[in-house]
């Protein structure tokens, strides 16, 4: 089995975060395992406080992992101040990390910021050690510093993101109105195109964090970056179509849903 490590931060209502992204993975059939980076208090209505974790113990975390576990692929969240980003970015140099996919978490669905402004360019700078960066479209402007309103912005904003170090660039296009393709720029320089299909719903918390933590899981598995991409898409696709509530604000993804279906759950 496959062991894949997600570095990010808890979501104490278990939508998104560290939680989203240990059940997505063991969907794929993958061990997942977590570095917390800070514990936020949060349900679905919105996210109310954030502590950090020490640097020294989310340095320990990932030390201890690479000591006796062979890590196959890592998923990298929330990271919310310039201490924490130079502090991952040193360690997982240290301990010759692989496969870093990278989700540049921002804001949260309900406004609150995750990551400190101040911490921006040190992110910017982070994204060298990447595979993989997948901003979605407000994160990308910020990373690119470009208004993005078009798929051709989308194309545009990806060469200037590549240029940060990162081997490719997932530009994911919900946050359009007219469509929600996400563009894939790859190591090479080839466009790839991958069509979205829109639901409507509210209970969309977690997607980020999902699609991220599948995509890790297959490259993980030895899968090109392009077919990982599909994978994930396919994945998260599904879970948004079959998400639901559980409280009054925005609601988790079906990441189980199988599993739910057949134990007789009405999740609906």
């Amino acid at each position: 089995m496959k062991k894949i490590l997600t570095i990010a931060g808890s979501d104490s209502c278990g939508g998104a975060g560290i939680q989203a992204d240990l059940k997505a993975m063991s969907a794929q059939g993958v061990y997942g395992m977590s570095v917390i980076t800070a514990i936020t208090a949060q349900n679905t209505k919105g996210v109310f406080a954030v502590q950090e974790i020490e640097n020294d113990i989310i340095r320990k975390q990932i030390e201890v992992i690479y000591e006796d576990i062979e890590v196959d692929a890592v998923k990298i969240g929330m990271l919310s101040s310039t201490e924490i980003i130079e502090t991952i970015a040193q360690t997982l140099e240290k301990v010759n990390a692989k496969n870093i996919i990278i989700d540049p978490v921002m804001v949260s669905k309900s406004g609150y910021y995750l990551l400190k402004e101040s911490a921006i360019e040190a992110l910017k700078k982070f994204l060298k050690i990447g595979t993989l960066v997948t901003p979605n479209i407000p994160e990308a402007e910020i990373l690119s510093g470009m208004k993005i309103e078009t798929e051709k912005d989308m194309i545009d904003s990806a060469f200037v993101i590549k240029k940060l170090g990162v081997k490719n660039v997932l530009i994911k296009g919900g946050h359009r109105n007219d469509s929600c393709t996400d563009i894939l720029l790859t190591e090479n320089g080839e466009i790839v195109k991958f069509l979205g299909e829109r639901f409507e719903t509210k209970n969309t918390h977690g997607t980020g964090c999902t699609l991220s933590s599948t995509i890790a899981s297959y490259i993980g598995k030895g899968m090109s970056i392009e077919d990982s991409v599909k994978q994930g898409k396919n994945y998260i696709t599904k879970a948004i179509e079959n998400s639901f509530s559980i409280g009054e604000g925005v609601g988790p993804v079906g990441h189980f849903i199988e599993l739910y279906k057949k134990a007789g759950v009405d999740y609906e």
